[in-house]
């Protein structure tokens, strides 16, 4: 490995981001999925910060005004919430906090790519968030989707994320058996969870708010990426040590999230560049 690259993930502390979130407790608003609203609001808290689900078209620039991140997830959109991201990501913006787009189930429909370029296009994106079917729609290829679930696809993913990542100017996470984080010049693999993580509804979508959660304070959006997700899985992988199925997994999931400690999560990430 290249000096530069050790040097690169000797940066990556998960760990000492994740006392960071527990000190500040930053809020983080949603315009999310309202399948796993919930499970999203329960993920930022048990890491130890505070969620806001406001969807309002007419509260959405006070609210991002007082946040310090934005999530913004498509999985079940319409025409007048995409309108409200809008205003949100524009008050996001300009107040300068991160903005994360879940792009779930980009590539199953003509409106979702639509509304995920009209998002891409209009206001500033700092983090995209997606499967690999997802990303690789996104980025051009003629991939299509199976709902929000990923498919097999025969593509160059992480050259695909990477040239994403450049053409935006912002970071791209690729989420699946290995994840992939870029911001087009640095690109990282975490290899953390387990298998079970895929029986769950709603993980990715959580996945996204954690992330969203350590962009809020880590300016380094990669580094922020990579740490949320880390902390993210290994709290998976120790649940799923406890868990018979999905249902006594989710109940662990939170209660792991919320246990977790920096010491732990520093014997257990897996990242390499």
């Amino acid at each position: 490995m290249h000096t530069e690259n050790k040097r690169s993930l000797q940066e990556i502390t998960p760990g000492i981001l994740l006392k960071r979130v527990r000190e500040v407790s930053p809020l983080i608003h949603h315009l999310t999925n309202w399948v796993t609203i919930y499970d999203c609001a329960q993920a930022v808290k048990s890491i130890g910060a505070s969620p806001v689900m406001a969807h309002a078209i007419e509260e959405v620039e006070e609210m991002a005004a007082i946040s310090s991140a934005l999530v913004l997830n498509i999985g079940t959109l319409t025409n007048d919430f995409v309108e409200a991201m809008k205003k949100a990501a524009s008050a996001a913006n300009k107040k300068g906090i991160p903005v994360i787009l879940d792009v779930c189930g980009a590539g199953s429909t003509s409106l979702r790519n639509e509304k995920c370029q009209e998002l891409i296009s209009r206001v500033r994106i700092d983090i995209i968030k997606g499967n690999p079917s997802e990303i690789a729609c996104i980025s051009g290829a003629n991939i299509r989707t199976k709902g929000v679930d990923s498919c097999d696809i025969k593509v160059d993913i992480k050259k695909l994320a990477n040239e994403l990542a450049l053409a935006n100017t912002c970071v791209v996470v690729v989420t699946g058996q290995e994840d992939t984080v870029t911001d087009g010049k640095k690109l990282y693999i975490v290899s953390n969870g387990d298998k079970i993580m895929s029986g769950l509804v709603g993980l990715g979508c959580m996945a996204a708010s954690v992330i969203g959660t350590f962009a809020a304070v880590e300016k380094d959006l990669a580094k922020a990426s990579v740490s949320g997700l880390v902390c993210f899985e290994v709290a998976a992988e120790i649940a799923a040590e406890r868990s018979k199925g999905p249902g006594s997994f989710k109940v662990n999931f939170f209660d792991s999230l919320y246990n977790l400690n920096p010491a732990i999560v520093s014997d257990r990430q897996k990242i390499r560049c």
